[in-house]
């Protein structure tokens, strides 16, 4: 098996929508460090998992220096974006989304569904 793995720092605001008084429902923001994770038992016809370079465009070119509200169709929340991410990459089976020193959320591909 193969893996990659790409970090990438990238400046954000989200206000999230919550059923309950928070200051995370205002717009705030986020130094962000997005940590995509990909794997592959094969390489492709460039002897790749995934270019580096989809995975900078497809995270930060899109999110960067962006109000995730505006750009998203869901409630931001790291959780969320984690999720999105992974979607949006090839090969990817985790995504962590750091959005500050000390709240980091993950999603992982579950193999066994």
């Amino acid at each position: 098996m193969y893996y990659i793995t790409k970090r990438i720092e990238i400046a954000g605001s989200h206000r999230l929508t919550l059923d309950y008084d928070s200051k995370c429902s205002q717009l705030h923001g986020h130094n962000w460090v997005i940590t995509v994770m990909c794997k592959s038992k094969e390489l492709d016809r460039n002897g790749m998992v995934t270019d580096f370079t989809i995975i900078k465009e497809k995270v930060e070119e899109y999110l960067d220096h962006k109000n995730f509200n505006e750009v998203l169709d869901f409630n931001p929340t790291a959780e969320n974006l984690a999720r999105w991410i992974l979607e949006q990459i090839p090969n990817c089976y985790r995504v962590e989304v750091r959005e500050s020193e000390g709240n980091t959320a993950a999603y992982e591909l579950d193999w066994n569904e």
